[in-house]
């Protein structure tokens, strides 16, 4: 089963394992995440298409990191005037693994998020 979202201005097509690179979401590696703009959905002839979203339609993911893309360089001169301008821009990105692809209204399975074990905090010395 497939499904078409969409997110930051952008369409996916994923499927449930799928690793995919989308714009910035708010949450730290390991959280879940809901996308509900899911425009088609289904299999082969199958597949239900949204006017415009299917409704019940949810995809689940898991945030694997939040990262950033290569920098994109832009470069401007201005021939026999003496005068150019560089400027530079990083994309921020995340990360997910698409978990589930669910319709009619089905609830997201529980998944709870793996915990980094907290360090505990130095002990100060009893002075003597």
């Amino acid at each position: 089963m497939f499904a078409v979202i969409k997110t930051g201005g952008k369409q996916y097509r994923v499927a449930a394992n799928d690793v995919i690179k989308i714009e910035k979401v708010a949450g730290e590696a390991g959280d879940v995440v809901e996308f509900a703009e899911v425009l088609i959905v289904g299999e082969g002839e199958n597949a239900t298409i949204g006017a415009p979203r299917v409704e019940g339609a949810v995809v689940t993911a898991e945030v694997v990191e939040q990262g950033r893309a290569k920098k994109v360089v832009a470069f401007k001169k201005r021939r026999r005037q003496n005068s150019k301008r560089t400027r530079g821009h990083r994309q921020e990105l995340t990360t997910v693994r698409i978990s589930e692809i669910l319709t009619g209204g089905a609830k997201p399975s529980a998944k709870k998020a793996k915990a980094a074990p907290k360090k505990a905090a130095p002990k100060a010395e009893a002075a003597e």
